[in-house]
């Protein structure tokens, strides 16, 4: 992926990663649109970076997706990089009946919303020059948290999901590219994501865009931090992870 005179949508991009993503690749030469569902959060996106635009969509809502591909496409028939990247984060307790509601929220919003995304806009992009579809996965599609069993299914899904899809894609001119991040100070999670334990968000950022930049054909960007989870089970320290991780209650 170039990192510099693309048209890129931040589908997911109003907080958090996907927030700072699209400010980083704005300040780098992009032409960013940012979607997502809070308005208000996109027009102080859109009134503080001069030149973003702003798009408001739900991504649980196969209609509204779909006019967000309409009028995206329509407005900016350049696009050529699209982050199909959403996130919900909640604890769950499988013999408490409330929590099947927040696993099916998560999966409608971390799974289902990021595929729809690319059916809708995979074949518009297989058209363009220098094409790109970046997922955002997790270190926890590679070590889950129990404390949060469906989050880190969903995001397992989507890795498996990425994986196909950059086969699939494989002799058109788009990129598939997976970005797998550490715990990451935002609020995600409230005071489970934004803590000391957790990597600094422009700590985690800046690295995100020098990898970007210096491995044009990379596959996954990984910061350091996120190594360990990522290759937990090839250095035989799963269970170990595991453990650490399961020790987290709240």
């Amino acid at each position: 992926m170039k990192i510099t005179g693309n048209t890129v949508l931040v589908a997911g991009g109003t907080s958090g990663i996907g927030r700072g993503l699209a400010v980083r690749l704005h300040e780098a030469g992009n032409h960013v649109i940012v979607a997502g569902r809070r308005r208000e959060l996109l027009d102080e996106l859109v009134a503080e970076h001069e030149g973003m635009e702003a798009e408001a969509f739900d991504i649980t809502d196969p209609n509204s997706i779909r006019q967000l591909f309409e009028t995206v496409t329509g407005k900016y028939p350049d696009l050529n990089v699209v982050f199909a990247m959403a996130g919900v984060m909640r604890p769950e307790k499988v013999l408490d009946p409330d929590s099947l509601d927040v696993a099916e929220l998560t999966v409608a919003t971390n799974l289902l919303g990021p595929i729809r995304l690319v059916y809708a806009f995979a074949p518009f992009l297989a058209s363009q020059p220098d094409a790109a579809i970046l997922t955002v996965t997790s270190g926890l599609a590679y070590v889950p948290l129990p404390l949060t069993p469906t989050y880190s299914a969903t995001k397992a899904a989507v890795h498996s999901y990425t994986e196909s899809l950059r086969e699939q894609l494989r002799d058109t001119s788009v990129q598939v590219i997976e970005i797998a991040p550490p715990l990451t100070r935002t609020t995600l999670m409230g005071s489970a994501t934004d803590n000391e334990n957790a990597m600094p968000l422009e700590e985690f950022l800046t690295e995100v865009m020098s990898l970007l930049e210096s491995q044009p054909d990379a596959r996954q960007i990984l910061v350091e931090r996120v190594k360990r989870q990522r290759f937990a089970e090839v250095n035989g320290i799963y269970d170990e992870v595991l453990a650490m991780q399961a020790s987290r209650t709240s």
